[in-house]
């Protein structure tokens, strides 16, 4: 999941005449910008929920199950050094560079998945996108901070959330259609044609609107390279644990030892980018941060092997898998609109608490399908009920940090968040990927695959680091 999802909008909707009224964002003066950039976010969304749906099929005609994980962690991994190349490009240049750039890599990397002849052509194009993705991420927020007055930006951050919440209904069922009837690789080669109306549209509104450094008279600072140097060391040391994860053997300590090297000093060190105390959950910040890691990143990994689990234990097509997951993003927004009711605001630390428990719950409750006699509904009751609480818990991180953050150092946490979440959903899935391949998951081609322990060891791990949510989840306010 990315930073824009209904996940990070703390306004579930606004007067009809502010979305359409003259002076709106869709008035006169913002509306080509604002089709424009809710159209990525579209497109974004469409992607993130028709990849899960064509995944399984993608992975077994490319010989690459075993690598499974790996297709999901390898946008997260280049997503991180995406979104701090970004925000530096936008600070110092204006997003309009980021965003076309951004938006142009993220095609291309659909473009190479879509044609690719192996699996690692496939993950290589997955990376192509996440640095794409993560250039766009940042530029659109920025975008949107100096091209639309305060008072419009909490619509437009509904209008983001409302990108989202379409596309999960029916990006399944499009995407299983396509799958079934033209093949996998439609899914991904059809995208790119789409990306032309949303540059068309968003590119010459940004340059008029938002291009240029914030202060064209101030003088334009450099690179900070320490923090492009940091963030480029969580990304390969990422990637050499993900590739040590999947490739079990002896010389398989070498890159892991690497990784571990890498990403040290850029996580957990004196200048880190995150804050000091997260990996131990201090209270306050810290663990707002680490919280939003633990929730995005057993998540993740989990829904990840849902219709790979769903295709080839039960038997059901790619479009009935990826429906089981669709009313997750109806449940999502709803979890997400009930924290931002002011008489809950008292109880903000407790709803954490119990959504983290609801995300556990699904997530253990998930692999019960693996068991013929359970009804394959069970799955998307589970995920309704996990998205809720998802709703509640990601959203309130994304609060809280505003609320703990000084106006100075909102910019730097933010991002440290957005860290969080991605490094915890790479590292996650390199994990269970590890854990997958291990137990003989690349076997599992069919209905009659007789490996469901490659599942097991996915989701039950994955329940657990949800479930020690909770304790941080308790430690999220100052005392």
């Amino acid at each position: 999941m990315s930073a824009l999802e209904p996940s990070d909008v703390r306004v579930a909707g606004h007067p009809s005449a502010e979305v359409v009224g003259g002076g709106g964002i869709l008035g006169r003066e913002h509306r080509a910008l604002s089709v424009g950039i809710v159209t990525v976010v579209l497109l974004i969304a469409f992607e993130a929920t028709a990849v899960g749906t064509a995944m399984p099929v993608a992975a077994r005609e490319l010989d690459g199950v075993s690598l499974y994980a790996f297709a999901f962690s390898a946008y997260f991994t280049t997503s991180l050094f995406g979104m701090v190349v970004a925000g530096q490009w936008a600070d110092r240049r204006g997003p309009l560079g980021a965003l076309g750039v951004g938006i142009s890599g993220f095609a291309a990397g659909l473009l190479l998945s879509g044609t690719a002849p192996n699996m690692w052509t496939f993950i290589a194009g997955r990376a192509v996108q996440g640095l794409g993705g993560g250039l766009v991420i940042v530029a659109l927020y920025v975008v949107m901070g100096r091209a639309y007055p305060a008072r419009l930006q909490p619509t437009m951050m509904a209008a983001f959330a409302a990108g989202w919440v379409v596309p999960s209904v029916v990006g399944p069922l499009v995407a299983g259609t396509v799958t079934e009837q033209l093949g996998w690789r439609w899914v991904f080669i059809g995208i790119p044609a789409l990306v032309v109306f949303p540059l068309a549209l968003a590119l010459p509104a940004t340059r008029r609107m938002a291009s240029g450094p914030a202060d064209p008279s101030a003088p334009v600072e450099p690179f900070d390279r320490r923090r492009i140097g940091l963030a480029l060391a969580i990304s390969v040391g990422a990637g050499l644990l993900q590739y040590a994860g999947q490739d079990l053997r002896w010389l398989s300590v070498l890159p892991f030892a690497a990784g571990v090297a890498l990403l040290g000093p850029a996580v957990a060190g004196r200048r880190a980018l995150l804050p000091h105390g997260t990996w131990r959950g201090a209270r306050g910040l810290p663990s707002v941060v680490l919280l939003r890691g633990i929730a995005a990143g057993s998540f993740i990994v989990a829904e990840s092997f849902v219709p790979l689990m769903l295709v080839t234990q039960r038997g059901l097509t790619p479009t009935m898998a990826g429906l089981s997951l669709a009313v997750g993003g109806a449940t999502w927004a709803l979890g997400s609109s009930v924290q931002a009711r002011p008489r809950m605001e008292a109880y903000r630390e407790r709803m954490m608490v119990v959504g983290m428990i609801l995300v556990a719950l699904a997530i253990v409750v998930a692999p019960s399908v693996l068991v013929a006699a359970v009804p394959v509904w069970v799955v998307a009751v589970a995920w309704a009920v996990g998205c809720f609480g998802m709703g509640m818990v990601i959203t309130s991180t994304s609060v809280l940090l505003l609320k703990l953050s000084a106006p100075q150092e909102a910019g730097a946490n933010s991002a440290a968040l957005q860290i969080s979440d991605g490094l915890s959903n790479a590292l996650l899935l390199a994990a269970g990927g590890a854990a997958f391949a291990a137990l003989g998951g690349g076997s599992v081609t069919g209905p009659t695959g007789s490996h469901p322990g490659a599942f097991l060891v996915v989701f039950l791990p994955m329940a657990a680091v949800a479930l020690s949510g909770t304790w941080v989840a308790a430690r999220v306010r100052e005392r």
